[in-house]
Protein backbone atom coordinates (compact mmCIF):
# COMPACT_ATOMS: atom_id res chain seq x y z
CA UNK A 1 0.00 0.00 0.00
CA UNK A 2 1.43 3.36 -1.04
CA UNK A 3 2.06 6.21 1.41
CA UNK A 4 -0.36 9.13 0.65
CA UNK A 5 2.14 11.59 2.10
CA UNK A 6 4.55 10.71 -0.68
CA UNK A 7 2.36 12.61 -3.12
CA UNK A 8 2.24 15.82 -1.01
CA UNK A 9 4.46 18.63 -2.29
CA UNK A 10 5.80 20.87 0.46
CA UNK A 11 6.32 24.49 -0.68
CA UNK A 12 9.39 25.79 1.11
CA UNK A 13 9.20 29.24 -0.47
CA UNK A 14 9.32 31.91 2.26
CA UNK A 15 6.85 34.78 2.30
CA UNK A 16 9.62 37.23 1.40
CA UNK A 17 10.65 35.14 -1.60
CA UNK A 18 7.03 34.85 -2.75
CA UNK A 19 6.55 38.60 -2.37
CA UNK A 20 9.63 39.21 -4.52
CA UNK A 21 8.06 37.00 -7.21
CA UNK A 22 4.91 39.16 -7.03
CA UNK A 23 7.08 42.27 -7.40
CA UNK A 24 8.67 40.78 -10.48
CA UNK A 25 5.26 40.15 -12.04
CA UNK A 26 3.84 43.62 -11.33
CA UNK A 27 6.09 46.07 -13.15
CA UNK A 28 3.70 48.98 -13.58
CA UNK A 29 0.06 50.05 -13.39
CA UNK A 30 -1.34 52.67 -15.75
CA UNK A 31 -3.42 55.62 -14.58
CA UNK A 32 -6.72 54.94 -16.32
CA UNK A 33 -9.20 56.42 -13.84
CA UNK A 34 -10.12 60.11 -13.94
CA UNK A 35 -11.26 62.59 -11.30
CA UNK A 36 -13.96 64.54 -13.15
CA UNK A 37 -14.10 67.41 -10.65
CA UNK A 38 -10.40 68.25 -10.39
CA UNK A 39 -9.53 66.74 -13.79
CA UNK A 40 -6.61 64.48 -13.08
CA UNK A 41 -5.93 60.83 -13.82
CA UNK A 42 -5.23 58.38 -11.02
CA UNK A 43 -4.62 54.72 -10.35
CA UNK A 44 -7.83 53.35 -8.80
CA UNK A 45 -8.03 50.52 -6.28
CA UNK A 46 -9.67 48.23 -8.89
CA UNK A 47 -6.83 48.81 -11.33
CA UNK A 48 -4.27 48.04 -8.63
CA UNK A 49 -6.09 44.90 -7.46
CA UNK A 50 -6.61 43.70 -11.03
CA UNK A 51 -2.87 43.98 -11.60
CA UNK A 52 -1.70 42.64 -8.24
CA UNK A 53 -4.39 40.05 -7.50
CA UNK A 54 -3.39 37.47 -10.14
CA UNK A 55 0.27 37.68 -9.08
CA UNK A 56 -0.66 37.19 -5.42
CA UNK A 57 -2.72 34.12 -6.28
CA UNK A 58 -0.04 32.76 -8.60
CA UNK A 59 2.56 32.81 -5.84
CA UNK A 60 0.34 31.80 -2.94
CA UNK A 61 0.43 35.12 -1.15
CA UNK A 62 -2.51 36.18 1.04
CA UNK A 63 -2.94 39.64 2.61
CA UNK A 64 -5.20 40.06 5.67
CA UNK A 65 -6.20 43.63 6.67
CA UNK A 66 -6.85 44.92 10.18
CA UNK A 67 -7.91 48.44 11.18
CA UNK A 68 -5.61 49.88 13.86
CA UNK A 69 -7.31 53.25 14.11
CA UNK A 70 -10.22 55.10 12.49
CA UNK A 71 -10.96 58.80 13.02
CA UNK A 72 -13.82 60.76 11.45
CA UNK A 73 -14.75 64.41 11.01
CA UNK A 74 -18.00 65.93 9.77
CA UNK A 75 -18.06 69.16 7.80
CA UNK A 76 -19.89 71.00 5.04
CA UNK A 77 -18.64 71.23 1.47
CA UNK A 78 -18.43 74.52 -0.38
CA UNK A 79 -21.80 73.68 -1.92
CA UNK A 80 -23.31 73.14 1.53
CA UNK A 81 -23.51 69.34 1.41
CA UNK A 82 -22.91 67.41 4.63
CA UNK A 83 -19.65 65.46 4.36
CA UNK A 84 -17.81 62.89 6.46
CA UNK A 85 -14.02 62.65 6.29
CA UNK A 86 -12.33 59.51 7.58
CA UNK A 87 -8.68 58.71 8.23
CA UNK A 88 -7.70 55.10 8.81
CA UNK A 89 -4.50 53.39 9.91
CA UNK A 90 -4.53 49.88 8.49
CA UNK A 91 -2.25 46.95 9.27
CA UNK A 92 -1.66 44.21 6.70
CA UNK A 93 -0.38 40.74 7.50
CA UNK A 94 1.19 39.15 4.42
CA UNK A 95 1.20 35.33 4.46
CA UNK A 96 3.35 33.22 2.17
CA UNK A 97 2.61 29.76 0.76
CA UNK A 98 4.39 28.10 3.68
CA UNK A 99 2.36 29.97 6.35
CA UNK A 100 5.06 32.41 7.49
CA UNK A 101 4.25 36.09 7.41
CA UNK A 102 5.35 39.68 7.83
CA UNK A 103 3.38 42.79 8.80
CA UNK A 104 3.12 46.24 7.25
CA UNK A 105 0.79 49.22 7.57
CA UNK A 106 -0.47 52.27 5.67
CA UNK A 107 -2.74 55.27 6.15
CA UNK A 108 -5.71 56.25 4.02
CA UNK A 109 -8.01 59.27 3.96
CA UNK A 110 -11.25 59.88 2.08
CA UNK A 111 -14.49 61.84 2.25
CA UNK A 112 -18.06 60.95 1.33
CA UNK A 113 -21.49 62.52 1.67
CA UNK A 114 -23.00 59.18 2.72
CA UNK A 115 -21.67 56.27 4.76
CA UNK A 116 -18.78 55.17 2.56
CA UNK A 117 -15.92 57.40 3.75
CA UNK A 118 -14.36 54.66 5.92
CA UNK A 119 -14.45 52.02 3.17
CA UNK A 120 -13.04 54.55 0.70
CA UNK A 121 -10.23 55.42 3.11
CA UNK A 122 -9.48 51.72 3.59
CA UNK A 123 -9.26 51.32 -0.19
CA UNK A 124 -6.80 54.22 -0.35
CA UNK A 125 -4.70 52.65 2.41
CA UNK A 126 -4.66 49.25 0.69
CA UNK A 127 -3.72 50.79 -2.65
CA UNK A 128 -0.91 52.72 -0.95
CA UNK A 129 0.34 49.58 0.81
CA UNK A 130 0.42 47.57 -2.41
CA UNK A 131 2.07 50.30 -4.48
CA UNK A 132 4.73 51.05 -1.88
CA UNK A 133 5.21 47.47 -0.70
CA UNK A 134 5.64 46.18 -4.25
CA UNK A 135 7.68 49.24 -5.27
CA UNK A 136 5.42 49.93 -8.23
CA UNK A 137 6.53 53.06 -10.15
CA UNK A 138 3.90 55.79 -9.73
CA UNK A 139 5.17 58.26 -12.36
CA UNK A 140 4.11 61.07 -10.03
CA UNK A 141 6.05 64.28 -9.23
CA UNK A 142 8.67 63.87 -6.54
CA UNK A 143 7.60 65.47 -3.24
CA UNK A 144 10.79 67.57 -3.31
CA UNK A 145 9.95 69.01 -6.74
CA UNK A 146 7.71 71.71 -5.26
CA UNK A 147 7.55 73.70 -2.05
CA UNK A 148 5.02 76.01 -0.44
CA UNK A 149 4.75 78.24 2.59
CA UNK A 150 1.89 78.24 5.03
CA UNK A 151 -0.35 81.28 4.94
CA UNK A 152 -0.09 83.54 7.96
CA UNK A 153 -2.72 82.83 10.60
CA UNK A 154 -5.41 85.49 10.39
CA UNK A 155 -6.38 86.57 13.91
CA UNK A 156 -9.75 88.04 14.68
CA UNK A 157 -9.90 91.80 15.48
CA UNK A 158 -10.43 91.09 19.18
CA UNK A 159 -7.47 88.68 19.28
CA UNK A 160 -5.29 91.26 17.51
CA UNK A 161 -6.33 93.92 20.01
CA UNK A 162 -5.60 91.69 23.01
CA UNK A 163 -2.20 90.76 21.59
CA UNK A 164 -1.41 94.44 21.08
CA UNK A 165 -2.41 95.18 24.68
CA UNK A 166 -0.25 92.32 26.00
CA UNK A 167 2.78 93.53 24.02
CA UNK A 168 2.23 97.08 25.27
CA UNK A 169 1.99 95.96 28.90
CA UNK A 170 5.12 93.82 28.57
CA UNK A 171 7.04 96.72 27.07
CA UNK A 172 5.84 99.03 29.86
CA UNK A 173 6.86 96.46 32.52
CA UNK A 174 3.29 96.10 33.79
CA UNK A 175 2.29 92.70 35.18
CA UNK A 176 -0.25 91.10 32.85
CA UNK A 177 -2.22 89.24 35.52
CA UNK A 178 -2.15 92.23 37.80
CA UNK A 179 -3.41 94.47 34.99
CA UNK A 180 -6.26 92.04 34.30
CA UNK A 181 -7.32 92.29 37.97
CA UNK A 182 -6.96 96.08 37.87
CA UNK A 183 -9.12 96.29 34.71
CA UNK A 184 -11.94 94.52 36.57
CA UNK A 185 -12.19 97.37 39.09
CA UNK A 186 -14.38 100.43 38.46
CA UNK A 187 -11.23 102.54 38.17
CA UNK A 188 -9.91 100.14 35.52
CA UNK A 189 -13.15 100.28 33.57
CA UNK A 190 -14.80 97.06 34.89
CA UNK A 191 -13.50 95.15 31.87
CA UNK A 192 -13.00 91.38 31.93
CA UNK A 193 -10.13 91.17 29.46
CA UNK A 194 -10.20 87.42 28.96
CA UNK A 195 -13.98 87.23 28.47
CA UNK A 196 -14.76 90.38 26.52
CA UNK A 197 -15.19 90.38 22.78
CA UNK A 198 -15.43 94.17 22.62
CA UNK A 199 -12.61 95.63 20.55
CA UNK A 200 -13.44 99.23 21.66
CA UNK A 201 -13.09 98.17 25.32
CA UNK A 202 -9.62 96.75 24.71
CA UNK A 203 -8.70 99.83 22.64
CA UNK A 204 -9.70 102.00 25.58
CA UNK A 205 -7.28 100.11 27.82
CA UNK A 206 -4.54 100.40 25.21
CA UNK A 207 -5.01 104.18 25.03
CA UNK A 208 -4.91 104.48 28.83
CA UNK A 209 -1.67 102.51 29.07
CA UNK A 210 -0.06 104.60 26.33
CA UNK A 211 -1.05 107.85 28.02
CA UNK A 212 -0.34 106.98 31.64
CA UNK A 213 1.73 103.81 31.93
CA UNK A 214 3.67 105.02 34.97
CA UNK A 215 0.54 105.70 37.04
CA UNK A 216 -1.08 102.41 36.05
CA UNK A 217 2.11 100.51 36.85
CA UNK A 218 1.93 101.87 40.41
CA UNK A 219 -1.74 100.88 40.78
CA UNK A 220 -1.47 97.40 39.32
CA UNK A 221 -0.83 94.59 41.83
CA UNK A 222 2.08 92.26 41.13
CA UNK A 223 1.70 88.48 41.13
Amino acid sequence: MSDPSAHITHDLTTVHQAFVHVMADVQGIAKKDQNTQQRFHFRGIDAVMNAVGPALREHGVVIIPQALNISTERYESKAGAGMKNSTVHMQYTVYGPNGDHFVGSAYGEAADSGDKSVSKAQSVAYRTFLLQGLTVPTQEPDPDSSVHERAAVQLSPIAQAKNELAELLTGANIDLMGFASWALTPHGGSINISATDSVPAIRTLIDRVRKDADTIRGEVPHA
